[in-house]
């Protein structure tokens, strides 16, 4: 598994890390020295000489292939407002899962890269099919999924992650680094995407796959620079596959097209992506609620789909990012962003409520919903380095905005049909009666318009063994939100002041201690219902997390353990002295405390690894009446446990065995405790092999996801189970021209 350091801002040229360019570089060689070989050798040279240098050389190229697909995870990435770090310098948890890996585990969701990471738990929203992520107990939501630091950017029920470089992955609380989230999670950590940029080498590379039982499909990823000094760069990245999941009926497809261009000179630096991606699901698999029930039902068959033919969504958007870096001096760099997406979705969707745990008998919603948005993101700033005496300094001074347009409409039946959880009836679309806002011609329903401004300062001493960052960005909030009939029902104009200190000291070069007290940042609510507090409208919810951890890194591996604690602030109502009447109140907390390790790289030559687990205690405390005080947070896992290894066959050049545990502890489905989700561990196994036809690298790849088809629920995220996926495998080839 290599790796590479990140640093501060690095060209735009050189996204793509140094290792997997001159990997790149070193089989362009190769390539050209072999032919040349077979150019110079002399007419009557022995034959097997010949062969025997042929050989050699081949083995070289596999070997320099197979080293490119072993780039699996970059210890560092983006941290917003403080630019791209590596892991070891900064104190917080931060890491990047790599294009290889995506491609190796050939990955058609974010979900299925993130099911890599301990901490993390993939689920679906309410009623639709959209992912959502558990990190480190608190919600994801894909309105929250930012692109080269940017919210609002991004896909936000699904993304094909073929576009991506890199996956990155903050551990925690990050109010301070990116700004407060639109959707108003992103309380436990954040994820950022990276599209691909071009290389230092010419790439061509087309990828042809099969999975579940019957989706086919294949990309194409090119590569190429251009100018007396390579300053211009272009990558062009089209991918898409279709057909039937490992799911009874359940049709999945998804086209992605992208596009990078960038250049640079010794000064500045730009770059601009533009990408397009269609994602369609017909006949889903939704999630089950618990209705009146005293147990949980077992899960169904794993392939089974309890889902109804006219369950579906149809998400397009269109979306893109401009950046731009200029270097004033050697110290001084000015910056600016600029990303907008334009997305619609139109979706028929259900949920199964389960009345009966022993039978599985229950009845079935119906929602459809058509919705569009149009967003526009901005982030800019100036980053100074200079000492003080011994002292250095990093300032870095900006600003954000981010203005969304939601537009959309409802219509759903009434009274539900009853369905079955085992015996599922395939039922008519039943007629839907109850309609919000105009289905044909959505009309906003909210407008929201976020703005920051930041300072930080990192201070590093002592041969930069000690480093401290103390820094603060204000956060304001305007929110409009409108009844579907039109007019404007409530606006929410908040602001917070959200601090950050964190402390990195380093007893050698490849150790690191790290502290940090951030706060995570979300609208807060307005008192609503049948209350004497009707419209008061609160500050926005400030969490608060201390996270205490140590580092380890050197070119082979690296491990982190971390400890922290988040507390975020919930809502309820409550009796409102004797009168009998109720008041709403911002007196709830959720507290998180828990244990991360994480351990990533190749403790033994040709045995990688990406590992960790975690553990979690997620109390409900000062709850209405204490009525669950103590009592478990609903669907987070009180464990979590991975291991990814690969292992490359000594006996067979280019062959590598692959096999991927994961386990996630119990689940509480209910506030009370009564309920839960037993622990459920799952087991994949795979293979891949490098080689050459006509000299050019090739790869086979030969996977199994739940290899003993076990049936679990694997989410109780919000009280809703998510069945775990069946037994599924997956073939494709790869072939670089």
């Amino acid at each position: 598994m290599v790796r590479h350091r990140v640093t501060r801002e690095a060209p735009l040229a050189h996204v793509v890390p140094p290792r997997t360019s001159n990997t790149w570089l070193r089989l362009t060689l190769l390539g050209g020295i072999a032919i040349n070989a077979a150019h110079a050798a002399p007419a009557n040279a022995p034959a097997a000489t010949q062969a025997a240098t042929q050989a050699k050389t081949d083995e070289k190229i596999i070997v320099e292939a197979k080293r490119r697909n072993q780039m699996q995870v970059v210890e560092g990435g983006q941290l917003g407002a403080l630019g791209t770090k590596k892991s070891l310098d900064v104190p917080f948890s931060i890491k990047s899962y790599t294009a290889s890996l995506i491609l190796n585990q050939q990955a058609e969701t974010l979900g299925a890269v993130l099911a890599n990471d301990p901490s993390i738990r993939t689920t679906y929203g309410y009623g639709n099919f959209a992912e959502l992520f558990i990190v480190r107990g608190f919600p994801l939501y894909g309105d929250d999924i930012s692109m080269d630091g940017l919210y609002g950017v991004t896909p936000r029920q699904l993304v094909s992650p073929e576009l991506y470089e890199q996956v990155q992955v903050l551990n925690g609380a990050n109010a301070f680094l990116n700004g407060a989230a639109p959707g108003g999670s992103s309380i436990g950590g954040g994820v950022n995407l990276v599209m691909k940029k071009a290389g230092d080498t010419p790439l061509t590379r087309i990828t042809a796959g099969y999975t579940g039982n019957s989706i086919g499909g294949g990309g194409i990823d090119i590569s190429r620079r251009f100018g007396t000094n390579h300053q211009f760069g272009f990558r062009l990245n089209v991918a898409g596959h279709g057909g039937v999941s490992s799911i009874d009926h359940e049709h999945r497809s998804a086209t992605v097209v992208g596009g990078a261009l960038d250049w640079h000179d010794s000064k500045t630096r730009i770059t601009a992506d533009m990408a397009y991606q269609d994602q369609d699901m017909r006949w889903g698999r939704p999630t089950v609620f618990l209705g009146t029930v005293t147990s949980v039902p077992r899960a169904p068959s794993p392939s089974h789909n309890f889902g109804q033919p006219w369950n579906y969504n149809n998400l397009h958007d269109l979306f893109g990012t401009l950046h731009i870096e200029h270097d004033l001096t050697k110290n001084i760099m000015l910056y600016g962003m600029f990303g907008a997406r334009g997305g619609t979705e139109n979706g028929n969707y259900s949920t199964l409520t389960v009345n009966n745990a022993t039978t599985g008998a229950g009845t079935n919603g119906n929602l459809y919903v058509p919705r569009q948005d149009n967003n526009e993101s901005v982030r800019g700033g100036i980053r100074i380095h200079l000492a003080t005496g011994p002292v250095k300094h990093e300032f870095n001074i900006g600003g954000s905005g981010l203005w969304e347009d939601n537009r959309n409409a409802y219509a759903y039946a009434w009274p539900y049909p009853a369905s079955n959880l085992y015996n599922t009836p395939r039922l008519a679309k039943p007629n839907q009666t109850l309609v919000g806002g105009n289905i044909s011609n959505p009309k906003t329903i909210q407008g929201t318009n976020l703005s920051s401004v930041y300072f930080s300062d990192t201070l590093t001493a002592f041969d930069n063994r000690v480093a401290l960052i103390a820094g603060f960005r204000w956060q304001g909030m305007l929110i409009r939100n409108y009844a579907y009939s039109g007019p404007l029902t409530q606006r929410y104009n908040q602001s917070a002041i959200t601090p950050v200190v964190g402390l990195v000291l380093h007893p050698t070069h490849h150790t690191s201690l790290y502290f940090n007290r951030i706060e995570g940042l979300a609208q807060g609510p307005t008192a609503s219902g049948v209350v004497v507090n009707l419209g008061q409208v609160f500050p926005p919810y400030r969490s608060v997390q201390y996270e205490v951890g140590a580092k380890y890194e050197t070119q082979r591996f690296n491990a982190t353990l971390a400890f922290y604690q988040i507390s975020q602030p919930n809502a309820y109502t409550i009796p409102y002295g004797n009168s009998g009447s109720l008041i709403f109140t911002e007196d709830g907390q959720q507290r998180n405390r828990g244990m991360e390790i994480n351990i990533n790289g190749e403790p033994l030559k040709g045995f990688r690894l990406i590992g960790g687990g975690t553990l979690i205690d997620a109390d409900q405390r000062h709850t209405a009446g204490g009525l669950y005080n103590g009592k478990t947070a609903i669907g987070i896992a009180n464990y979590t446990i991975n291991a990814n290894a690969e292992w490359d066959l000594p006996f067979l050049k280019g062959g590598t065995l692959t096999g991927r545990v994961i386990n996630t502890g119990r689940q509480q489905i209910n506030a009370a405790n009564t309920l839960h989700l037993p622990t459920w561990t799952t087991f994949d196994l795979g293979a891949r092999y490098t080689f050459l036809v006509e000299r050019k690298p090739t790869t086979l790849r030969l996977g199994v996801e739940n290899l003993a088809n076990r049936r679990y629920w694997s989410s109780a995220y919000g009280g809703y189970l998510l069945e775990g996926m069946p037994r599924t495998f997956r073939f494709s080839v790869t072939m670089d021209l």
